[in-house]
C-alpha cells in the first residue's frame, strides 16, 4: 500500500515551525550565509502560502504519478543496492559529508551512497547505478538522489529540515521486520517503510526515524522540488540556486569529492592487485 493521505480529522492543520527544541541553529559566520539565511524564513512563508498541492505531512503517493513508476523500478535498483552494500563498511556516514549533520547524528549507523546532492552529480557513483539514475530522473525538479542507510539501534531524533521549498522521497529498498520497530514519524503520522513502495512527505515538519531491529534498512533517498505558484516558484528556483554557493554545501561538496576519490582508487587498486 501508498503512504496514506493525511486523514480528514487532522483539525487544525499541521503548523511548520523554523526550529527544533533542543537542537541548536547552524552558526556559520560568514556573511554570505548570514545573508542566505536572512531571508529562508521569507521564502518559507511563501512557499506555505503558494503551495500547489497544499501543505500536508505526509501526502498520498498517487498525487505524484511518476511515483508508481519509481515503484516499478524496485528490482533494478535493489539489484545496484546489493552491490553497493558488498563495501558497506567503507561508506561514509551521513555526518562525514555534511558535517552540519553532528547536531542530530554522531554515530556510525547512517550511511550514505549519494547519486546526486545540491543538483551536484557523482558520476563515478552513477556509473556504478545506472538503473538507480535512470529512475531517478523521472522525478521532477530532482535535487538530491541517495541511498540511506540505517544500521540496527540507529535512532535519528527528531528535527526539521534546513528549507520547506522541496519534498522528499523514501522508496523501500530494505526492510526488515519487525514491522512496529522500524518507522518515521512526520509531524503526527508514524509510517512503516514497505520494499518497493514510496513515502512521500514534507521534512520541514519535525520528524524522526529509527530502526530497533537487528538488521539494516536502506531506502533510495530524494529530494525534489516542491510544486508551487507564483511568486513561490521563482524565489524557489532563486533561492535553490543560491544555495551551492553556501559554506555548509560547499563544504558537503568538497567532503564528498574525497570520499569518493579515496573509495574509487581502493576498488582499482584492488582490481589491479597481482594474480597469485
Amino acid at each position: 500500500m501508498s503512504a496514506p493521505a493525511p486523514t480528514s480529522n487532522q483539525s487544525p492543520a499541521p503548523e511548520q515551525t523554523f526550529g527544533t527544541a533542543g537542537i541548536a541553529p547552524m552558526d556559520r559566520p560568514s556573511a554570505m550565509t548570514r545573508f542566505f539565511m536572512s531571508i529562508v524564513a521569507w521564502a518559507e512563508s511563501l512557499n506555505l502560502k503558494y503551495a500547489k498541492l497544499g501543505n500536508p505531512p505526509v501526502y498520498d503517493t498517487a498525487t505524484f504519478p511518476w511515483a508508481a513508476e519509481i515503484e516499478k523500478d524496485y528490482p533494478a535498483i535493489r539489484a545496484e543496492l546489493e552491490k553497493v552494500l558488498l563495501r558497506q563498511s567503507e561508506l561514509p556516514t551521513f555526518q562525514d559529508i555534511s558535517t552540519d549533520v553532528k547536531t542530530i547524528s554522531t554515530d556510525t549507523r547512517w550511511k550514505t551512497f549519494f547519486l546526486l546532492g545540491f543538483g551536484v552529480k557523482s558520476e563515478q557513483n552513477i556509473k556504478a547505478c545506472p538503473n538507480t539514475w535512470a529512475a531517478v530522473q523521472k522525478i521532477p525538479g530532482l535535487t538530491t538522489a541517495m541511498f540511506s542507510i540505517f544500521e540496527p539501534g540507529k535512532h535519528l531524533p527528531a528535527h526539521r529540515g534546513p528549507y520547506n521549498g522541496v519534498l522528499r522521497l523514501h522508496l523501500g529498498l530494505i526492510v526488515p521486520e519487525p514491522n512496529d520497530k522500524l518507522a518515521i514519524r512526520v509531524d503526527n503520522q508514524v509510517c512503516h517503510w514497505q520494499e518497493g513502495k514510496a513515502l512521500i512527505f514534507d521534512d520541514a515538519y519535525e520528524h524522526e526515524a529509527w530502526n530497533h531491529t537487528d538488521k539494516t534498512r536502506v531506502v533510495l533517498f530524494v529530494d525534489f522540488v516542491k510544486p508551487l505558484k507564483s511568486p513561490a516558484r521563482f524565489v524557489n528556483w532563486a533561492l535553490m540556486n543560491l544555495a551551492i554557493f553556501t559554506p555548509f554545501i560547499k563544504e558537503g561538496l568538497d567532503n564528498h569529492k574525497e570520499w569518493e576519490k579515496k573509495f574509487y582508487a581502493e576498488a582499482e587498486a584492488f582490481r589491479n592487485r597481482p594474480k597469485p
